[in-house]
């Protein structure tokens, strides 16, 4: 069994609902469950002039992926920004798994 990603959510100069908190974690841990290779999810809320800043950053086993977005509302911050993670872990998770496909197809094994 996978050991459990770390999840920290931190809100620096911003006020963070326990929802909007709740909502980042539970989708922390779906991409957790999707892509397995990743070990520590940190999402940090700033205040940015009238909206909200967050910056998301997921490490793993030789994965690392960091997003940044600005919007007025932290939750659709965090949502946007949790989707720009998603599809750069997307990439390396499908990276690492169809190169050696590839690889293989261009060189098969000999047959005796």
């Amino acid at each position: 069994m996978a050991e459990a990603p770390t999840i920290t959510v931190t809100a620096r100069d911003a006020e963070l609902e326990e929802q909007t908190r709740a909502e980042i974690e539970a989708r922390c841990r779906d991409l957790a469950r999707e892509f397995p290779e990743t070990l520590h999810f940190e999402v940090t809320v700033t205040q940015d002039g009238a909206g909200h800043a967050v910056h998301a950053h997921v490490t793993g086993k030789g994965t690392e992926v960091a997003a940044q977005v600005s919007d007025e509302e932290p939750s659709r911050a965090a949502d946007r920004a949790l989707d720009t993670v998603e599809r750069r872990l997307r990439r390396v998770h499908d990276k690492r798994i169809f190169t050696r496909r590839r690889e293989a197809r261009r060189n098969p094994p000999k047959k005796s």
